[in-house]
């Protein structure tokens, strides 16, 4: 089990408390509702408890703009929590929540890009024109409340005007980013029957353009309910597709100023997927309202995002944390927006746009920040960070040694957030707290109105011990439905079939005596090795320290006859070498850090280790591939960023496995 450190490695001064948006919620709650509470644990238990209360509570804190009032808060179904409604009768618009916020005194979006090095600055007048002559195409194009309009623009200003208006006009969004394989995104538009689609005619990623238009022509063609098709000439400006209208000439469309669509709180927002990986992609169907409101809280209250603020979170298109980072705007931030590799033309490329835009809350992948203490990046030496005041990871565990590069070679007072939720809830179940401190390893609260537990293998609730991450009460933002899902059949399977009633997320978690958190890593990759479950996670913190390993991959699998095999799968650094020498130091190195039972029965040298174009590790596709399933049954590779990683294990030896150096 990972031990967690006694001293903090950062807390809140009392100016950086008092002035932090969270205790001045604290305070509100108490002038306006007579509620004294003494802490953030307090406060967590009540959301969890009055869900009704707290969730009015935020409704008027944030002072939400209806153009109807609400019945009632929440209307909770019989059994379970599917079909839960919220704020009954409200009409609302999360578009309009954002236009709240223009001013001349700041600008809206700030953007930068492997080919756009100097940085473009998009102002809230000039957003706001764009956003209503777009918004004034779709409605002349005949799209209205509940119609799909889709998405494939890279991490671009234009990807967020397209999706301002869409929901200025009350249409639902859905977004691929341009690296996805074309079949893909067929897997996923299909399912939604889009009116409306926004191309771009190509790329670029670590210095090389990648054209897109005759993918473009292959997808026009797999998604016959298409009536427009909106073009921006990205890569080349004279690139046209016929039958198209080009994105310049839609902005010259005429409109008499932004007009919002109040709409159901329940309307569908967005369509975002799973990662398909293991078969077809759930179209995860999230409200108006629901989104609006968990964005609200978790962006201002749990990040202490505020007005003025510059906000930024490395992602694509593709990525539920691009919704989440546009959310930025509903605080009143500046959006900072990067299009192109983390790494290309070095890992500091980021830290110089931070340096450069001022940005005040910084957000990446885990895997980014181990990549950079990997290659001995250290940003606070090479880089002002004066402006820098939060540093966001998710993505994956991000591992104590992690959380100890940032305050060295980051910067030493900044306030670490570490964030787990998911496309779920386009938002976080655990993340971060500004009345609280931060402990190496440790993610530092579950988020107000997330009733997150650990439950045992009994389903009992548990502390201080490994279990799986349940959620017993319901979210605003969970889906409303997974798109074309009678019945709510994969709805339910995805999450309540292991507990009645109960959200079983997926994650192997243990709540610390301090009401942290610790992700462990999928439970469905879990490790179980003599009756006692490992977390995946615990098994990469302790290899990757290894100055000859540069990533790992680990593997448990169920043999016949109750045997146990448990393969490590390695990738090393240039030049290295899998000696005997190296593999008993690996093993000597996990039983001292974790424990005889986390070390592997056999050590392979890999190329490279296969992610999921989000950045997480395939882990149970390539269990059920070394357990002898079909590999095109266990993995699609549209789903990867290297799927040639896969090539490794469909092609390996299995009667040979457990015998290696």
């Amino acid at each position: 089990m990972t031990p967690t450190s006694i001293r903090p490695l950062w807390k809140p001064d009392h100016r950086f408390l008092e002035q932090s948006l969270m205790k001045q919620y604290m305070d509100w709650l108490f002038v306006k509702k007579g509620l004294y509470i003494r802490n953030y644990n307090d406060l967590w238990e009540w959301s969890v408890t009055d869900l009704e209360d707290f969730w009015e509570s935020i409704w008027q804190f944030f002072d939400i703009q209806s153009h109807t009032l609400y019945r009632q808060v929440i209307i909770k179904p019989d059994r379970g929590m599917i079909g839960t409604q919220w704020f009954d009768g409200a009409r609302l618009n999360y578009a309009e929540h954002i236009f709240r916020h223009k001013t001349a005194q700041r600008p809206a979006i700030l953007f930068q890009s492997e080919r756009q090095t100097t940085t473009r600055q998009l102002s809230w007048a000039e957003l706001e024109r764009q956003v209503s002559a777009v918004a004034a195409f779709l409605r002349q194009n005949g799209i209205g409340p509940g119609d799909r309009v889709a998405s494939v623009l890279p991490n671009i200003p234009e990807a967020v005007i397209a999706f301002l208006a869409t929901n200025a006009v009350g249409a639902v969004w859905s977004s691929c980013s341009p690296d996805f394989g074309t079949a893909s995104i067929v897997d996923r538009f299909q399912q939604i029957e889009p009116k409306l689609l926004f191309a771009v005619d190509g790329y670029t990623y670590n210095g090389k353009p990648i054209d897109k238009t005759d993918a473009f022509r292959e997808l026009r063609l797999a998604l016959p309910t298409l009536k427009k098709v909106v073009w921006f000439p990205y890569l080349d400006p004279e690139s046209r597709l016929e039958r198209s209208t080009l994105w310049e000439d839609v902005l010259w469309t005429s409109a008499n100023g932004l007009e919002f669509e109040p709409v159901p709180f329940d309307h569908p927002i967005w369509v975002l997927y799973s990662s398909g990986t293991t078969g077809k992609p759930k179209a995860i169907t999230h409200s108006v309202g629901g989104c609006l409101l968990e964005h609200l809280k978790a962006l201002a209250l749990h990040q202490d995002v505020r007005p003025g603020d510059r906000y930024f979170w490395y992602s694509t298109t593709g990525w539920m944390m691009w919704n989440y980072s546009v959310a930025s705007l509903l605080a009143g931030a500046t959006l900072v927006l990067y299009d192109g590799s983390a790494g290309y033309p070095g890992l500091d490329v980021l830290w110089s746009l931070a340096e450069r835009t001022q940005i005040n809350h910084f957000g990446g992948g885990a895997a980014y920040y181990l990549s950079c203490l990997k290659a001995g990046i250290e940003p606070a030496k090479t880089h002002k960070l004066t402006a820098l005041r939060t540093i966001g990871s998710t993505g994956s565990p991000l591992p104590p040694e992690g959380y100890r590069w940032i305050y060295e070679s980051v910067k030493k007072d900044v306030w670490l957030i570490s964030l787990s939720g998911g496309t779920d809830v386009c938002s976080g179940f655990v993340g971060g707290c500004p009345v609280l401190p931060v402990y190496e390893g440790e993610i530092q609260a579950r988020l107000l109105g997330c009733k997150v537990e650990a439950f045992n293998e009994e389903g009992r609730p548990v502390r201080d011990q490994l279990g799986e991450m349940v959620i017993l009460e319901p979210m605003p933002s969970m889906p409303i439905y997974f798109w074309n899902d009678p019945g709510n059949k994969r709805y339910f399977s995805s999450y309540f079939e292991q507990y009645p009633g109960v959200w079983r997320h997926g994650d192997f978690i243990r709540i610390t005596e301090r009401n942290g958190v610790i992700i462990y890593g999928r439970s469905d990759a879990t490790l179980n090795r003599d009756g006692v479950r490992i977390g995946t996670a615990e098994v990469y913190s302790a290899v990757e320290t290894i100055p000859e390993i540069a990533d790992s991959l680990i593997i448990g699998i169920e043999k016949p006859g109750g045997a146990y095999l448990m393969p490590l799968f390695v990738v090393l650094r240039e030049g290295q070498t899998l000696s005997g020498e190296l593999v008993t130091r690996i093993k000597q190195t996990l039983r001292l850090q974790c424990s005889p039972r986390h070390v592997p029965d056999a050590v392979y040298a890999i190329p490279e280790v296969p992610y999921t174009i989000s950045g997480k590790k395939v882990e149970a596709p390539i269990k059920k591939i070394l357990s002898g399933v079909d590999p095109a049954a266990a993995a699609s590779k549209d789903t990867l960023r290297n799927p040639s990683a896969l090539d490794f294990f469909v092609n390996m030896n299995l009667e040979s496995l457990g015998q290696s150096v």
